[in-house]
């Protein structure tokens, strides 16, 4: 199966304890490894320039990307790690990406600082029945001081088929992170509502929560982690077309993440490791009629 992946690749600098440490990141890299974990043809829709070392990175892992080349440097963030908080600085950003047809099983969309305009935002969902979305993109803003917050923005939801919604991030597009904002973000064409506040995972389908935690206590380089969970989550739900699987494999790919104690892309779990921990997690699972 395919996927389409649509967001910058980035250079982050990460600091955490006293040390700082320079790693490739966004979704296209940490969503992109995943997916081929999972088995998944992948194709990114993405822009980087001549800073990022893409041969060592996409080529060597079968990543395609077209006309990826941009003459302007890579985006570029500076995140500061504390315990499971962290705080982030944008120092670049790269040339947008341009809408050009593409076909896939599905189009995972994930823009890391608005490099996707919502002209072709919504030309991309003429294009495919299956869009996947996390929306930090598109409601991230950088002050003076070049730290990045959220701000609220009108994004059209309509035809997805999952969101991906930290709990700062649903209370920017909602009133706030209650079963009840959930809903409404669901009122707005969206079929599967994800929300994630740290260890605890909540799915919306229909009219029924599903929840699982994550056991893990330990809490090293959480940068991409979410990028991990959603990927893992579109890929299983468009392989095996099963809302609670997808949710226990994503579940299981985090705390694989987790477990590594690595930092950067060398905490991309294997596929036998999401497997083992997703029918955990299936066996875990609660739920609520909402």
């Amino acid at each position: 199966m395919k996927l389409d992946i649509f967001s910058h690749c980035t250079i982050d600098t990460i600091e955490f304890d006293d040390s700082v440490t320079e790693q490739i990141g966004g979704v296209a890299c940490y969503g992109g490894l995943t997916a081929r974990k999972l088995k998944f043809d992948v194709n990114l829709h993405t822009k980087f320039g001549p800073d990022f070392p893409h041969d060592e990175y996409l080529v060597k892992n079968k990543l395609i990307h077209n006309n990826a080349q941009s003459n302007k440097p890579t985006t570029r963030f500076t995140i500061k790690l504390s315990g499971a908080d962290r705080t982030m600085y944008l120092t670049n950003t790269c040339e947008p990406i341009e809408y050009r047809a593409s076909k896939a099983d599905g189009f995972l969309v994930s823009p890391v600082f608005n490099e996707i305009s919502s002209l072709v935002f919504e030309n991309l969902k003429k294009d495919c029945d299956s869009i996947f979305l996390d929306p930090q993109g598109f409601l991230r803003r950088s002050d003076a001081g070049k730290k990045v917050f959220l701000e609220k923005t009108n994004i059209n939801l309509s035809k997805i088929n999952a969101i991906k919604l930290s709990y700062d991030e649903i209370k920017t597009l909602s009133d706030g992170a209650t079963v009840d904002d959930m809903k409404s973000i669901q009122k707005r064409g969206v079929k599967h509502v994800l929300l994630t506040d740290k260890k605890e995972i909540s799915l919306l389908v229909n009219d029924r929560i599903y929840s699982i935690t994550l056991p893990n206590n330990e809490v090293y380089d959480t940068t991409g982690l979410g990028d991990i969970f959603f990927t893992t989550f579109c890929c299983t739900l468009l392989k095996e077309n099963d809302f609670l699987w997808a949710l226990c494999f994503a579940g299981g790919a985090a705390q694989a993440a987790l477990d590594t104690k690595e930092f950067g892309l060398k905490k991309i779990p294997e596929k036998n490791n999401i497997e083992t921990n997703g029918s955990y997690f299936y066996n875990t699972v609660k739920f609520k009629q909402v």
